[in-house]
């Protein structure tokens, strides 16, 4: 099924940033080829030089758009599923499409080699409510999954047969796998995240920890330097060291907002974080960071040695008034107010805007260690998914206001 070019479509490509809109998936030499799954209303087409996907049906519908000769993106294939949509996996090497449904089905297809048709191969009864992740494993011919069931599921992609589950505590909402060691990484809406063995049949509990005051939002997995990103709604970004075995966990503050994407650039060391702020933070995650350090609990100030407002009997005592507690964020320590005045950032601990720290430490941060990590960009949307494609360097994201956009990155990620 196809349809003609809507009325407000724009072949132009601006210069800079954004290099175009509307995609998700592979570039082919032929041209970039673009993945779009409505999955609700709010994200049912685009505003900034693209088309606005406005038919009735844009909840259940699969869009295949091929960047043309000409600069113009026309729709190649347009398929309307039995359920919305709610999450996809595209493999680029079989060209398999792995889509999620609301009704808990996934939903597999094969693309031609040209991409203008798409042939149905098999369904998973995989869950009783919506698919909220969806993973294909090539190596292993397995088709990972979660939903809202609370129910991790692996499915074996030859003959569609169930291999096992596991339930989370909460809705899982990140979901990563590790090949070599066939770890599954499961992050959820309660702030914990779980590791599992799998077997062909079975699985294995290996870990289950938790950093996070609120639930996980994305996750990110670096098989190489085997470190585990996860981004969570209270604004911060965890990098865990799981293949250092020391239980190391660095915290990366950098978003007004909370964290809803993550994309890791191998070649060059770089986490890109996205939130509901808007912002696109690329880290140089090539350095040496520290851990924060935990917060230090006292009765008075661990500076002047004034007493907290509930210390009584201190308070009694020295007949002085109580004051409010505070913490240092380079060295952990209980102070006040009048001792804890200057403020400066901590890249390498992870707080690239300043933060509260104690007079002593705020003497002894040289410019150095104040110099900066990470950079800054504002997307003008608040953004929901991430995509990297590292060999070109460009990232495509999509957001709540019904804009998908693919950006250059090459000027920062290099």
């Amino acid at each position: 099924m196809g349809e003609e070019a809507p009325e407000n479509y724009n072949s132009q490509e601006p210069s800079g940033w954004p290099r175009c809109t509307l995609g998700a998936a592979r570039a082919r030499s032929r041209g970039r080829l673009l993945l779009e799954a409505a999955r609700d209303s709010k994200r049912a087409g685009t505003e900034p030089l693209t088309w606005k996907v406005t038919s009735r049906g844009a909840r259940r519908t699969v869009r295949v758009w091929l960047k043309r000769d000409s600069g113009q993106y026309w729709p190649s294939i347009y398929y309307v599923m039995p359920s919305p949509c709610s999450c996809m996996s595209f493999n680029p090497e079989t060209r398999r499409l792995s889509i999620g449904l609301d009704n808990g089905t996934i939903s597999e297809f094969i693309l031609s080699e040209d991409y203008n048709k798409m042939t149905p191969v098999r369904n998973y009864q995989a869950h009783q409510s919506r698919v909220t992740m969806i993973l294909f494993v090539l190596e292993l011919e397995w088709v990972l999954s979660t939903g809202q069931d609370k129910l991790f599921a692996w499915h074996c992609s030859e003959s569609a047969r169930r291999l096992g589950g596991y339930r989370t505590s909460a809705v899982a909402s990140g979901l990563q796998f590790d090949v070599e060691t066939r770890h599954v990484f499961i992050g959820d809406q309660s702030g914990q995240v779980t590791i599992l063995t799998l077997e062909q049949d079975t699985c294995t509990l290996v870990t289950a920890f938790r950093g996070h005051t609120g639930g996980v939002t994305a996750l990110c997995w670096d098989p190489v330097q085997r470190v585990l990103f996860s981004g969570s709604s209270d604004h911060s970004v965890i990098m865990w060291d799981i293949g250092g075995r020391k239980g190391t966990a660095i915290e990366l503050q950098g978003h007004n907002d909370k964290v809803q994407a993550l994309s890791y650039a191998q070649h060059t060391r770089q986490l890109i974080s996205c939130g509901g702020d808007g912002g696109i933070v690329v880290w140089n995650m090539d350095v040496e960071r520290q851990e924060t350090p935990e917060w230090l609990d006292s009765d008075s100030c661990q500076k002047c040695d004034q007493p907290f407002f509930w210390n009584f009997k201190q308070m009694w005592d020295s007949k002085k008034i109580g004051l409010r507690q505070h913490h240092c964020r380079k060295c952990g320590k209980a102070v006040c107010g009048k001792c804890s005045s200057k403020r400066s950032s901590i890249p390498l601990m992870g707080f690239e805007f300043e933060v509260r720290v104690c007079d002593s430490c705020h003497e002894a941060i040289t410019d150095e260690e104040r110099a900066p990590t990470a950079t800054f960009h504002d997307s003008k949307h608040n953004i929901v998914h991430v995509h990297f494609d590292a060999t070109r360097g460009w990232l495509l994201t999509s957001g709540t206001d019904k804009v998908i956009k693919l950006w250059d990155m090459t000027p920062v990620v290099s």
